[in-house]
């Protein structure tokens, strides 16, 4: 079936059916982050470590903690508003709380990395690693994609319509 031939409420089934496929993706991802971040908390290393760190450490956990709330939202959201004939609203909610919780997620693996590079380099060079990192989501998930958003809106063809009648 063609998207021309798709009526208003298969649109948004297959949008929302999209949208819920996407964030298993990102789910898995940020409870593996989750559990690694909370295990660290009862090392002999961590103990033992300074106050940047466990500052550093305890706000890479907050992201991390929205980044899952966030991201596991609009199933909850799915699921009460289930048969009560909001899906597009549904659908604009959760498309919000995605991205947010995508930021989110990016901000916790970034923080991640710093408590990494401060183990491994120390200083300087876990930040610059921190900062590279940082760089290369708000590339990747954010600024490029939107770029594409706005050229694509400008320079796309028009719609091929139907030849059959």
């Amino acid at each position: 079936m063609s998207e021309a031939e798709e009526s208003e409420q298969e649109r948004l089934a297959r949008n929302l059916a999209e949208l819920l496929q996407e964030l298993r993706v990102a789910q898995a991802g940020v409870q593996i982050l989750f559990g690694f971040l909370l295990s660290i908390a009862f090392t002999q290393q961590y103990a033992e470590a300074d106050g940047y760190i466990k500052t550093t450490h305890f706000i890479t956990v907050l992201f991390a903690t929205a980044a899952t709330a966030l991201l596991t939202a609009p199933a909850s959201w799915h699921r009460v508003l289930f048969r009560a004939g909001r899906r597009e609203h549904i659908i604009d909610v959760a498309n919000k709380l995605a991205v947010s919780g995508l930021i989110c997620l990016a901000a916790a693996v970034t923080g991640t990395v710093l408590l990494i590079g401060e183990v491994v380099l120390g200083g300087w060079g876990a930040i610059l690693v921190a900062v590279l990192t940082a760089i290369g989501f708000s590339l990747l998930w954010l600024i490029i994609p939107w770029r594409e958003r706005v050229n694509g809106d400008r320079s796309s063809p028009p719609p091929i319509e139907s030849s059959s009648q």
